[in-house]
């Protein structure tokens, strides 16, 4: 019995239903796609960068910037543990309470951290195992969080906090996730470098800040001028043997602002639901930091 035409219908599903679920509905999922809202802050993220910075998106793309630096953090897992980040009123308790759950610490060790919070008392444990800590850490009357820390290669050489996310290029069309990293990941370039002058000066010239960098100097996105009896507020200021010389000065122009202010908004370090970060906080007047007090046992 000739049975063609049936191989042929289940052939025709089997590749139908193959293309609708490996390309037609992830395209359909990621195009619906809306803002989301950070963790635990629930502010709405991302949000459309400013008009400078979409300029600055376009000189990014027509120089080509995508081909040696890409905008994805890798992240490999994430390390769960458990960090004290209020003592309360009985150190003592507190002490014993920490002993008991994490017995590779010293007391004298252990003493000397609750008097500097936070402290990470447990890294790289299970969940129920730090919620079960938590627990017994905050019958003392002190204060702990479950930490969650993502952990890479990517995150290790500091180029964010955790993995990249389709969220995060919401705003930005066209999506340039890059293609090689000759240079460092720019995903978080504006949290590492807040300083404009720094990316001003290293457009100039790369290898004032970074010896042996491969980048080559982007010159033509300044204007070299005499200077006048008064220099220009906006010039930089250029180490010996790297500036056009006494009497000139290097004025960056508008294409170079626009660049500089599209680095700076790539940053891409708030917590997500998809992407977490729990990390203790240090609650200091007029200050945060994202680290814990950390020794060796």
């Amino acid at each position: 019995m000739n049975r063609g035409a049936w191989v042929f219908v289940v052939s025709l599903l089997g590749l139908t239903g193959s293309w609708c679920g490996l390309v037609w509905y992830p395209q359909v999922q990621l195009g619906q796609q809306k803002e989301t809202t950070t963790v635990p802050d629930k502010q709405l993220y991302p949000v459309a960068r400013p008009g400078l910075a979409a300029q600055g998106r376009e000189v990014y793309r027509s120089e080509g910037c995508y081909t040696c630096h890409s905008q994805q953090v890798r992240q490999k897992a994430v390390s769960v543990g458990l960090a004290v980040t209020e003592a309360g009123t009985n150190l003592t308790e507190l002490v014993e309470a920490i002993l008991t759950v994490a017995p590779q610490w010293s007391r004298v060790r252990v003493a000397e951290a609750v008097t500097r919070l936070p402290f990470q008392v447990l890294e790289g444990v299970e969940v129920a195992e730090a919620d079960r800590a938590r627990r017994q850490i905050e019958v003392t009357g002190a204060k702990a969080v479950v930490t969650v820390r993502p952990v890479g290669p990517d995150l290790e050489r500091g180029w964010g906090r955790r993995r990249s996310v389709a969220a995060d290029f919401l705003w930005d069309d066209p999506v340039m996730p890059g293609m090689l990293r000759v240079g460092p990941d720019l995903a978080n370039v504006g949290a590492r470098v807040p300083d404009p002058r720094w990316l001003l000066t290293h457009l100039w010239d790369p290898q004032i800040q970074s010896p042996g960098s491969m980048m080559p100097p982007y010159r033509y996105l300044f204007e070299v001028r005499p200077a006048g009896e008064r220099p220009s507020a906006d010039a930089l200021v250029l180490p010996a043997g790297h500036g056009p010389g006494p009497g000139w000065e290097v004025i960056p122009r508008p294409e170079a602002w626009a660049l500089v202010a599209y680095l700076q908004s790539l940053n891409a370090s708030p917590a997500l639901f998809e992407a977490p970060v729990q990390l203790p906080t240090a609650r200091r007047a007029g200050t945060e930091t994202n680290t814990a007090v950390s020794a060796q046992p």
